[in-house]
């Protein structure tokens, strides 16, 4: 596991084998990584839908990154969000919803850009 400079790795949170975290990137509390994810700089993960509600710690619905995935800078994941195996996260993108394996997403919000299968960037 390398985690960048600044980055937050909150209580709580499981990282897989072969996992690089880049600087500054934000993970929240129960938040799982599988082996072999790949987070670039800047990601933002989180687990609350409504932060600084009353009970928002009771709610907290955790994101699932599972194994190699890669999210590209200056992502922002939102709660509860479950990115594929060997899917790829453009950069800048914002994730609203699950990302199927073997695919690639991007944009705000995140949408399906192509299947990994038929690319040249290979994970």
């Amino acid at each position: 596991v390398s985690i960048g400079t600044l980055s937050v790795i909150e209580h709580h949170t499981q990282i897989g084998n072969n996992v690089r975290i880049h600087t500054q990137a934000f993970i929240p509390e129960y938040t799982i990584i599988e082996n072999n994810v790949w987070i670039g700089p800047n990601v933002v993960l989180t687990n609350s839908k409504y932060p600084n509600s009353l009970n928002s710690k009771t709610h907290l619905t955790a994101c699932l990154l599972k194994h190699h995935s890669i999210i590209s800078a200056n992502c922002t994941i939102l709660p509860g969000i479950k990115i594929g195996e060997h899917s790829l996260v453009g950069a800048g993108s914002v994730v609203t919803k699950n990302v199927l394996p073997k695919t690639i997403v991007a944009g705000n919000p995140a949408t399906f850009i192509n299947d990994m299968d038929n690319t040249v960037y290979k994970v």
